[in-house]
This record gives structure tokens, sequence and C-alpha cells, in this order.
């Protein structure tokens, strides 16, 4: 330590202590908390469900239909409408607010103006829907 200035000799004492309180309190908090647990948990894989193709509408139809039966969009109520495939309460109200608004369909595709129903569910409808002629 000769050659050392007094302020040398702080500021090197100071680092020296520092390490050492620093280690000190880093090797206490690792036997303070004891030995780690690692637990693992399985992900399970979501269920995805895919829209039938066109063909696969054409072979089934919804049960509460009848053989035959077709919905008149312009003349049925939200029950009648949500017994079309793929239309629950939600689409039902706004078929009807969309015919409220815009007055009758002309044809079953002007459904595709109707908010949350897109081609998918069009596809499924044709079958089932049908507009009849309107009185004008």
């Amino acid at each position: 330590m000769a050659g050392l200035t007094n302020y040398e000799k702080v500021v090197l004492g100071l680092t020296a202590g520092f390490v050492l309180t620093a280690g000190l309190w880093f090797w206490g908090q690792d036997r303070l908390h004891g030995d780690y647990q690692i637990v693992t948990m399985e992900r399970r894989e979501e269920t995805v469900v895919m829209q039938q193709p066109p063909e696969a509408a054409e072979q089934s139809r919804p049960d509460s239909l009848l053989p035959g039966e077709k919905i008149d969009l312009n003349t049925a109520d939200a029950y009648e409408l949500q017994r079309l495939p793929g239309i629950g309460e939600k689409r039902a109200e706004d078929i009807i607010a969309y015919r409220e608004e815009h007055g009758p369909f002309e044809t079953v595709e002007q459904l595709d103006e109707v908010s949350g129903i897109g081609p998918g569910i069009l596809e499924g409808l044709r079958d089932y829907a049908q507009v009849a002629a309107v009185d004008g």
C-alpha cells in the first residue's frame, strides 16, 4: 500500500467493503429461499371447429326444419329465423332490423349485407331460406 494516497486507500476500502457486503447478501438470499421447485403443466390443444364444406351442408339439414320446409325471410319472426342453420338470437335480430330498415328482401343472397352473415353462412342457408314474391 506504499505509494497510495489517502484518497485512493479510502476508495479501495469502500470498494472492497461493497463487494464483500454484496457477496454475503446474495449468498444469504440463496440460503434463505431454500431449494427451488419447478412445476410444469401439460398444455392442451384447443379444438378447432371447422365449418362444413358446401357439399356437407347440402347433405345435412337442421333437425328443426321439416323435409322441404323453407323459411320466408320477409315474414319470419325471430324464432322462425333461429331455426335456420347458423342463425342464433343475435343474427335473427340483425336480419329483422335490416328488413325493417331496408324493406323486404328481394333475394336470399341479400342476406350477405346483414351484419354477421358472410359467404359461409349464406351458403348454408340457401336450401332452407326463401324470399316470397313481394306485392308492390
